[in-house]
């Protein structure tokens, strides 16, 4: 038979919260130095891949792992077919026969998670009007 003073219970669950903090700590550290590394990466990459001379100006989907790219290379502006194993020059582009783009919007997170959850909210409640419509 083992008897189990007060004592020695409440140093056990001492000793158990004290390695649950522990492994909690450990896991915190990790997350925070995984995130520095990932956006350190990332700006790594980034400065990497600054280039003056080329630039893809749009790509659309035609098929599974088939896309046509307008890019500009230096002056000139040419449209490719890009497959998963080869890239095709379909020809050339005049600038002038471009359509602007208008200048790129930077949203942060948050403005991109509130418009995000506005559309949400729109297909929610449009079920709800048509059945009020109905009901009359």
């Amino acid at each position: 038979m083992m008897l189990f003073t007060c004592g020695t219970v409440i140093a056990a669950s001492a000793g158990s919260y004290a390695q649950f903090i522990t492994v909690l700590f450990i896991f915190v550290a990790v997350l925070g130095v995984t995130a520095w590394t990932t956006r350190w990466m990332a700006n790594y990459q980034k400065q990497q891949y600054v280039n003056e001379n080329i630039e893809v100006i749009e790509t659309t989907r035609i098929a599974n792992n088939k896309y046509i790219q307008i890019i500009r290379a230096g002056e000139k502006y040419m449209v490719i077919a890009v497959c998963k194993d080869t890239v095709t020059m379909l020809g050339e582009i005049p600038e002038e026969q471009l359509k602007e783009k208008p200048p790129a919007q930077r949203l942060s997170f948050r403005e991109l998670l509130d418009k995000a959850a506005i559309k949400t909210r729109a297909v929610r409640e449009e079920p709800k009007e048509k059945q009020m419509n109905d009901e009359k």
